[in-house]
């Protein structure tokens, strides 16, 4: 009796150590990572409920990793509602599709507050995307999904 408590306490452990939690964060933890970044970085804006998003995030971890001697981050920044992150749904939605990125959720209702320091052009609109080099002054943003071969394109100027 005491090797099955012991298995299924080790199991779940594991379980729920594998489990990727997903931090609240406001516009200004974004900003303050985005400003304080030693390496080149690609920022998206994405919710589950969005198919555009959800689709091209495979292409981004992809493409980010063949950059991995370059040093590049993704941090995939849900846009989900309050209730998707408090009952769980957005965690168990990242940890079904596999994502291996750094995933937070931006604790923030008010477009016109967030969007404009991340781009003054963003209508609000997701996909968008912010690529950022702080040692080269390279910034771009994508308020549109990024084709893969695109992305391929864009990573190769963020890193030149």
């Amino acid at each position: 009796m005491k090797k099955i408590l012991v298995a299924i306490s080790c199991f779940l452990l594991v379980n729920l150590a594998s489990a990727q939690e997903i931090p609240k964060w406001k516009i200004d933890d974004v900003l303050t990572l985005i400003d304080t970044s030693s390496t080149p970085m690609v920022v998206n804006f994405w919710a589950t409920w969005c198919q555009p998003c959800v689709h091209e995030i495979p292409w981004f971890e992809k493409a980010v990793a063949a950059y991995r001697d370059s040093g590049i981050k993704l941090v995939l920044v849900s846009l989900d509602f309050r209730s998707d992150y408090d009952n769980g749904r957005l965690r168990q939605f990242v940890k079904k599709a596999g994502y291996s990125s750094s995933v937070v959720w931006l604790n923030e209702t008010n477009a016109d507050r967030f969007c404009p320091p991340i781009d003054s052009a963003w209508g609000g609109a997701i996909p968008a995307t912010l690529m950022v080099n702080n040692k080269t002054g390279y910034r771009k943003f994508f308020e549109f999904q990024l084709k893969e071969e695109r992305l391929k394109l864009e990573l190769q100027k963020l890193v030149e």
